[in-house]
């Protein structure tokens, strides 16, 4: 299985490193004709300006659009959440616009504002994920097509899957548990 990891900005050796322990093929995607022959693609955290900015500069917009109006499986992590989202409502710029959730750009603060916590997240088992936050975004709405695979104690909700689409507020690479990016392989194999 070939994923492809988004390697415009953020922390895609990381995931790349995961991605290989867990027996797949995981390659740096620079230009949108990278996309080609992948099994699904993670767009990770970095800054969600700058990635915004770089994807459009490399004309990343229309064949992401298309792959994920064709069920392709995509995973955007922190500011990859904030790329995938229909609408971002503290801030103006064009997004994919591709999953159905309105999301809030740092929403828990500042870089200072980081934490940890353990998420129950039903889709990954019993126990919970060890989840990192760092200036990250969270899920303000999102329609029926949306599942919440993940919710603070507050009842912030922080992870989502519609169809082959994941999103996560906070970064499963910084965790030493891999559950998180092999539930994205088994939705890639299908």
């Amino acid at each position: 299985m070939r994923i492809g990891v988004l390697a415009l900005q953020g922390a895609f050796i990381e995931h790349i490193s995961i991605l290989r322990r867990l027996g797949a093929e995981a390659l740096p995607v620079r230009l949108p004709c990278e996309l080609n022959s992948l099994d699904g693609l993670i767009i990770p955290g970095g800054e969600s300006t700058t990635i915004l900015k770089l994807m459009q500069s490399f004309d990343f917009f229309p064949p992401l659009r298309e792959l994920a109006h064709d069920s392709f499986p995509i995973w955007g992590i922190c500011a990859g959440m904030i790329c995938l989202a229909r609408n971002i409502s503290n801030f103006d710029i064009e997004t994919l616009a591709v999953m159905d959730v309105v999301v809030k750009r740092n929403a828990f603060g500042r870089q200072i504002d980081s934490f940890e916590a353990e998420l129950p997240m039903p889709a990954l088992g019993v126990k919970p994920f060890p989840a990192v936050f760092i200036r990250a975004p969270a899920i303000e709405g999102a329609n029926s097509e949306v599942e919440i695979l993940a919710r603070l104690p507050d009842g912030t909700d922080v992870a989502a899957q519609q169809g082959k689409m994941l999103i996560s507020a906070f970064h499963p690479e910084l965790s030493r548990d891999p559950r998180f990016h092999s539930y994205f392989l088994k939705i890639a194999a299908c």
